[in-house]
């Protein structure tokens, strides 16, 4: 009877723990935030990124009603902001902006000062674009059948130029090098200004890159586009070819945007940042931000987006993994 009484009293008492909790949950969403919220961004300012990451602040803080202050952490890759978010108190006063590195530096084996899955928890994705392959205008490639026939009949002869050992412009080729059997020369760079120098000049044969990292040479006729990394066209290049189409339907990779807190952020928090995330997403104006970077919004669940980040970083962890890619 002793034992019974103490088992109804401790099932009470776990009961009443839990009311407790949800209530201060619930308390916690409709007090937050009650001062200014702060957003890091791992990357300098200035470039494509800050300023859809301004954008999303802006529209954000006026839907909550606190200034959203972004505070610029480039460094190590992005891995120093990113640090210093997932060490930040998880209160719901300090938000992540970041991008696919995100997951493609979590799966490169670089050591890192934090776990990308078990220091974060996802709030929401922002919208992605999908990447093209690009080569020299006066290239005789013309499409990217052609650009992996050239390599399988001269192995290690085609060069493309990259921002880096591990970054996407590496990996998504690597990718298609790994999917159609074949081998390209890698030639990275610190960045992809100095990558895209030497394509224009021919040093290189072929970059993978964003829309908008590459539309001014596009304008200007320096290097001409022969595929989407993906399965369906965009609307912001209605003429170019899809890698399916071209006969290489796993030769989809996107770049993306999203928001992530700390881990121990309370759900409500996170669930109502998402609400408001996925609601600024719909105004006219932050999609004509996205636009200009050539790409779409993408809401969502905050579920959901942890499951893309998620398998990306299985995805691209295999792809290091079979590859034997060395990060330095």
């Amino acid at each position: 009877m002793q034992f019974a009484s103490r088992l109804c009293r401790n099932a009470a008492q776990a009961v009443a723990a839990a009311a407790m909790l949800i209530a201060f949950h619930a308390s916690a969403a409709d007090e937050w935030p009650t001062h200014p919220i702060k957003m890091i961004v791992p990357y300098a300012p200035g470039g494509g990124t800050d300023i859809i990451a301004r954008a999303v602040a802006s529209k954000l803080s006026a839907r909550l009603g606190q200034p959203i202050i972004v505070e610029n952490k480039s460094g190590a890759g992005g891995s120093l902001g990113v640090d210093l978010a997932a060490h930040a108190q998880p209160d719901g006063y300090t938000i992540l902006f970041m991008t696919t590195a995100f997951a493609t530096n979590a799966a490169t084996g670089m050591k890192l000062p934090y776990d990308a899955i078990k220091d974060f928890q996802p709030v929401g994705e922002i919208g992605e674009t999908p990447l093209l392959v690009v080569v020299p205008t006066d290239s005789k490639v013309k499409t990217l059948g052609d650009l992996v026939q050239v390599a399988r009949e001269k192995p290690n002869t085609v060069t493309y130029g990259s921002s880096g050992v591990g970054s996407m412009s590496h990996l998504g080729m690597q990718l298609l090098a790994t999917e159609t059997k074949v081998q390209f020369l890698h030639v990275p760079y610190k960045g992809m200004a100095p990558a895209f120098t030497d394509l224009v000049a021919g040093n290189v044969q072929a970059a993978l890159c964003t829309f908008a990292s590459a539309t001014s040479l596009l304008n200007a006729g320096k290097v001409r586009a022969v595929a989407l990394a993906s399965d369906k066209r965009s609307g912001f290049a209605t003429k170019l070819p899809t890698a399916a189409e071209e006969g290489f339907p796993d030769f989809k990779i996107d770049f993306w945007w999203g928001l992530m807190v700390p881990a121990r952020v309370p759900p409500s928090i996170v669930k109502k940042l998402n609400s408001e995330l996925n609601t600024t997403l719909q105004q006219p104006e932050m999609q004509k931000v996205l636009a200009r970077e050539a790409a779409v919004p993408t809401p969502g669940s905050s579920e959901e987006f942890g499951k893309r980040v998620s398998s990306e970083i299985v995805r691209w962890s295999k792809l290091v993994k079979d590859s034997n890619i060395a990060i330095n």
